[in-house]
């Protein structure tokens, strides 16, 4: 697969995929779309509490998500770049969100079916991810690995008698993949929380652009 800037494409996708978490627990009732196993942990609390309907169906994330990274690995050979998934990925973050400012309306079915074409696509850097592990510095959609490494390359430095080791700690990568996932859920929580889940189409441009770098 051709290299491209290898530090904007992991910002771009640690800051859409913590943009697209922080909407969708913000606007979607509590649905984590990028970190999905999170849904678990949502809904045997909720279940505790009396789980009601939408409570249930936060565990279609599961086979949506399935779904779309079944299809991307299935599709990925037959690529001439696998940034082609990011593409797709983009195109549907974007004309999602696009449908949700010009259609949506409290109660719809579309309000209910957004949130799962959100994981879809969360589903599908999931699987790039996996499928091109060197396209980014580390995992893009789950930063508790990556806050482990760093605490584990701080560890090194203030304690080198304990810690040997001649790899030297990248803390400006760490910095960029977790500082780039935080900025995105900050964003997207203020985002979906004052002007809707349709503010989505936002990391939807930044995916299209990777493509055209």
């Amino acid at each position: 697969m051709d290299k491209k800037n290898i530090a904007l494409v992991s910002l771009i996708l640690a800051f859409a995929a913590g943009f697209c978490d922080a909407a969708t627990f913000t606007a979607a009732d509590e649905l984590f779309s990028a970190h999905v196993t999170g849904n678990f942990i949502v809904f045997a609390y909720d279940l505790i509490r009396g789980a009601g309907t939408q409570s249930w169906l936060k565990l279609l994330s599961f086979p949506v998500f399935t779904v779309a990274v079944v299809g991307a690995g299935w599709y990925a050979p037959k690529l001439k770049s696998g940034y082609t998934l990011l593409f797709a990925e983009g195109v549907i973050l974007l004309v999602a969100g696009a449908f949700d400012l010009a259609f949506d309306r409290p109660g719809t079915t579309w309000s209910a079916v957004l949130p799962y074409v959100v994981v879809l696509a969360m589903g599908i850097q999931n699987a790039f991810g996996r499928l091109y592990a060197t396209a980014a510095y580390a995992p893009t959609t789950m930063m508790t690995g990556n806050v482990t490494q760093l605490t584990l390359d701080v560890a090194k430095i203030l304690m080198p008698g304990v810690w040997n080791s001649d790899k030297r700690p990248a803390f400006g990568k760490q910095f960029i993949i977790i500082g780039g996932f935080l900025g995105g859920c900050v964003a997207g929580a203020f985002l979906a929380a004052h002007f809707g889940l349709w503010t989505i189409a936002l990391p939807g441009l930044l995916l299209l652009f990777i493509s055209f770098l």
